[in-house]
């Protein structure tokens, strides 16, 4: 039996998906929280319903109390915790909520399965926000409040591994996107404006890189580390998941264009206060321990993406 920590999020969905089409029990928990239009998560977890192995309970992990409600379940083996406040931006705006969100509710998890002896592992969601404003994934220089959040999950998983000997790993994700997208991430905002014939926003007038990964190259690949882990004791390990090719911001509008059919109209703006400049995943011990594969690349990733927006709209 797996729980999976905002199960109608982008990812919790589709990890939700792997696992069920495993044939594996799913319990999902997620407060359906409006910091994007809730429909997406609602119509995500309408599809999860389907599954007769799917058991969805809303629950909030800021009140510690409602994970009482999943008390009857005592066979949970492995936890996926990917609920979380996200967004670099927004962690400028409004701080408190990754306090809340991202660190008071992870020890809430943390406390309520700290003497579970089912529980074989915790992965969470973790971010290369950690890495800052550096051109190689060396910890120095986090510039946002919310890869500050990110890296304080980290050491609250090797505290807890200290002290009570649970075992965890931390995912540290690289730009993911494809169908059933977050509405406030680059490329489906790209592809509303565009659609629509509005110009778009391009920040630090498009010298952006990114390691773009595409969905189900991070679910293939956090499926590779559990199998990897599986008969190992006393962990509290951190790896990357995200595609080792960087892709520019520029490169990246003209291939969107492509599909579109059409040049769109740029507004060149400045960088925004938290964005990193460039991020490069180093997955390389990770391919060789793990076998980890990345097998869409940023053309057949947008053209996927493109093939689900249309019919989305």
């Amino acid at each position: 039996m797996i729980l999976i920590t905002g199960c109608c999020g982008f990812i919790g969905f589709h990890l939700s998906q792997f696992y069920l089409k495993k044939g594996k029990k799913i319990i999902g928990i997620d407060n359906l929280n409006n910091y994007y239009d809730t429909k997406f998560k609602k119509n995500r977890l309408k599809i999860l319903k389907k599954n007769k192995n799917f058991k969805f309970y809303k629950i909030d992990l800021k009140n510690k109390d409602s994970l009482k409600k999943i008390s009857r379940y005592k066979k949970i083996k492995y936890i996926f915790h990917l609920a979380g406040q996200a967004g670099v931006r927004y962690s400028i705006i409004s701080p408190q909520s990754y306090v809340s969100d991202n660190i008071s509710a992870y020890i809430n998890l943390l406390e309520f399965f700290k003497n579970n002896k089912s529980l074989k592992c915790i992965f969470y969601a973790s971010s290369s926000s950690v890495y800052g404003q550096k051109k190689r994934n060396k910890e120095e220089n986090i510039i946002s409040v919310y890869a500050v959040s990110k890296k304080t999950l980290e050491y609250l998983s090797n505290v807890y591994n200290y002290i009570y000997k649970m075992n965890f790993i931390g995912m540290r994700f690289f730009t993911v996107y494809g169908p059933y997208g977050r509405p406030d991430m680059s490329i489906f905002k790209f592809f509303k404006n565009m659609s629509l014939n509005k110009q778009i926003d391009v920040y630090n007038y498009g010298n952006h890189q990114r390691s773009f990964t595409y969905i189900s190259d991070l679910i293939e690949n956090i499926n590779r580390i559990l199998l990897y882990y599986k008969n190992k004791k006393n962990f509290s390990n951190i790896h990357n998941i995200g595609n080792p090719k960087s892709i520019s911001l520029m490169f990246l509008i003209k291939i969107i264009e492509k599909q579109v059919g059409k040049k769109t109209k740029k507004k060149l703006l400045p960088l925004q206060t938290g964005d990193v400049i460039k991020t490069i995943a180093n997955v390389k011990k990770e391919q060789s321990k793990m076998g980890f594969k990345f097998k869409i690349n940023i053309h057949e990733g947008i053209r996927r993406f493109a093939i689900w927006f249309k019919n989305e709209k």
